[in-house]
């Protein structure tokens, strides 16, 4: 499968299973090159998706519903994914202390 095709079928599953406010996923394969994952043909991804799925649950059990509703592609596809899972309020809280700073 192309890295355009996994983008798009990590994009859809997640869109599935969790309906996201926001969802950004990023093929960071290019800065792997040479890696035993990238030259077993596997891509290393970036995720952050905002869901109110992710209501009371920590932050570990987040990166499992991830892993889960990504399902096989975590076994045939992804080598190394970075997931960053938040609530809507949470991604609200972090803008506003970011914002602050400046």
């Amino acid at each position: 499968m192309s890295s355009t095709n996994r983008v798009t079928r990590i994009r859809t599953l997640l869109e599935a299973a969790f309906s996201p406010a926001e969802l950004d996923v990023q093929d960071d394969s290019h800065l792997h090159a040479g890696h035993a994952g990238a030259r077993d043909g596997k891509g290393h991804y970036s995720v952050r998706i905002v869901s109110t799925a992710f209501q009371d649950k920590r932050p570990l059990d987040r990166h499992r519903m991830v892993f889960e509703a990504l399902g096989d592609m975590m076994i045939t596809d992804i080598h190394a994914l970075k997931v960053m899972a938040q609530t809507p309020e949470l991604e609200t809280t972090e803008i506003a202390a970011r914002e602050a700073k400046l």
